[in-house]
């Protein structure tokens, strides 16, 4: 089963509220050209516009939050500066998802068996 990207989550909810492109991008406050980069996923919204369109489509947040795959630069980085093995870990693992194939599925079920596992001690 493939994922829906975040944008087209956005296109799908937006033609379930039968809005066209132009109202919703009205409506939320940004212009047409936006909204339409952030459906073909080109651009992301700004947590702004992230919450705007999330109420405008009556969108539980969390789960849209679960369309939106873009790696977290930001504390990627910060991790990395606060302890540069982040950095070692995060090219290692990298390397291993390109080289051995690894799927994002089995990337989540490492994390999640180890959360578990912390969770048991």
């Amino acid at each position: 089963m493939t994922m829906q990207t975040f944008g087209q989550k956005i296109r799908e909810l937006r033609g379930k509220k039968d809005f066209s492109l132009r109202e919703l991008a009205k409506e939320i406050g940004v212009s047409a050209a936006f909204l339409s980069d952030i459906e073909l996923g080109r651009r992301y919204p700004s947590e702004k516009v992230f919450l705007s369109l999330a109420r405008k489509l009556d969108a539980n947040i969390e789960d849209l939050r679960e369309y939106d795959t873009r790696p977290p630069v930001e504390d990627l980085k910060r991790l990395a500066v606060t302890n540069p093995l982040y950095g070692v870990a995060f090219r290692r693992m990298i390397d291993r998802v390109i080289d051995e194939k690894i799927s994002p599925q089995d990337l989540m079920e490492i994390t999640e068996k180890k959360a578990k596992r912390k969770k048991k001690s």
